[in-house]
């Protein structure tokens, strides 16, 4: 078994620095000697057979193992995604692909090799597809490791991280003339205007981190009290009178950035709360 996962951890750790986030500069040279003329086309999916390399079943980085998924069918996640440049532009992907930090490519912890997904930002609701060939990010709380092309797409070179929403296009067959299909994001449905979430300051989206729902007030007040006593004191609780009986949703927020979002990971996680979700509104 060893034999058998050490290719793929070696491909994986190819690209595996590049995982903590872009460092400042790690773009195209500022003069002219830069080669992006424009910014290209998302990718386009199509069917295409997994690869030979990169996809596991099971390999192993940092001592942390991974499974890699059968399929991207239903897959969509919302988390922060990262992005790798110049540093590692011409080296191999886990795939045995050459990275090109112009392409509309990305890396993915557990997806398939190939997979194709749509990438919205969060923060500013631009969207990008992209086709997974590669492994990471290996950092903890990072999702997605884009491309410096993608990345710069959905405007988040500066920032070097972003909260995202991950959704795969899959297909329902793996090779042939098969439309591709793209999962519906399920979000909460609108709440009437007499609810106590915190009145938006401006037009803008928001972005808030969902820690739980119950029907029950009383488990719900219970979870706000956690947080509270564990320093988290932007939490409340909205109640979603599309359904019957209503059912309490306990957020927390809203989030302003990517800082702001891993330290509340890290204070959730320490108090037992493992599966926070990302909710804009």
């Amino acid at each position: 078994m060893l034999n058998r996962l050490l290719p793929v951890a070696l491909a994986a750790l190819l690209l595996v620095a590049c995982s903590g986030g872009s460092i400042r500069g790690d773009g195209p040279p500022s003069s002219g000697s830069a080669r992006i003329p424009g910014l290209p086309d998302d990718a386009v999916p199509r069917p295409e057979a997994h690869s030979r390399y990169g996809n596991g079943p099971v390999y192993e980085v940092f001592g942390k193992r991974y499974t890699v998924m059968p399929s991207s069918s239903g897959y969509q996640e919302r988390g922060v995604a990262s992005w790798y440049g110049k540093k590692f532009h011409g080296r191999l992907t886990s795939n045995r692909e050459t990275y090109d930090m112009y392409e509309m490519t990305a890396a993915h912890k557990t997806l398939p090799l190939p997979s194709y997904v749509r990438v919205r930002n969060l923060q500013n609701d631009k969207s990008i597809v992209v086709r997974v060939n590669d492994r990471g990010p290996f950092v903890h709380n990072r999702v997605i490791d884009l491309s410096y092309s993608a990345a710069l797409k959905l405007d988040m070179i500066r920032a070097g991280t972003s909260l995202v929403e991950v959704t795969a296009i899959s297909f329902d067959m793996p090779s042939g003339d098969q439309p591709a299909r793209e999962i519906t994001p399920q979000e909460p449905a609108p709440l009437p205007e007499s609810t106590t979430a915190p009145a938006p300051a401006n037009p803008a989206a928001q972005i808030f981190v969902q820690v739980g729902a119950f029907g029950d007030r009383a488990n719900a007040e219970k979870r706000v009290r956690l947080l509270t006593s564990s320093g988290v004191n932007n939490a409340f609780v909205l109640e979603d009178f599309s359904l019957s009986p209503a059912l309490l949703r306990v957020r927390i927020g809203p989030v302003a950035d990517v800082i702001q979002y891993d330290l509340l990971v890290e204070e959730l996680e320490n108090i037992g709360i493992m599966d926070p979700y990302l909710i804009v509104e």
